[in-house]
């Protein structure tokens, strides 16, 4: 069978009022579906999808609770009448975050060093792009909240500054 035969099939598909059309010779197999049959293979094929893909993310629910119970001991720590006073630089994106701009390099800030809006505080790596991520507030940092070179999720808290 040829393209051109194929192409022909096709177009009589489309007009007639068949759904599936399936041609078998030696060694060559052929079907031919309707769009609305495609369509809703496509829905199936996609819930099928949508579970090996809840799978990751039943995954990473169990990283993020490791993340929040590291979260609230930073707050023990400090008291948590404390805590509320800072301001928490939160991460802007899903990533992997460095506290240096190279590993030769020194870091960007550390505990004690004073931040202005604009001043670059760490870099978040997302799909090998290195962003870095700036300080909007003026004021001291007090705690890094995040190891280096850990993951770290949409609007995780990275450092907490004292504006004071």
């Amino acid at each position: 069978m040829d393209f051109k035969q194929i192409q022909e099939l096709i177009k009589l598909v489309n007009k007639s009022n068949l759904s599936e059309l399936t041609i078998e010779e030696k060694d060559f197999k052929v079907t031919i579906k309707q769009k609305d049959e495609i369509i809703q293979q496509t829905v199936i094929s996609g819930q099928f999808q949508a579970a090996p893909q809840a799978l990751p993310t039943a995954t990473a629910p169990a990283a993020i609770p490791a993340a929040a119970s590291a979260a609230p001991a930073a707050p023990k720590a400090g008291g948590g009448e404390d805590t509320s006073k800072y301001v928490t630089i939160k991460s802007p994106m899903i990533g992997t975050f460095y506290r240096k701009p190279a590993p030769d390099k020194p870091l960007f800030v550390e505990v004690g060093t004073e931040v202005t809006p604009g001043k670059v505080v760490c870099i978040i790596e997302a799909m090998k792009l290195f962003n870095e991520i700036e300080s909007e507030v003026k004021g001291k940092i007090v705690k890094i909240l995040v190891e280096d070179q850990s993951p770290v999720e949409y609007d995780q808290p990275l450092f907490l500054v004292d504006p004071s």
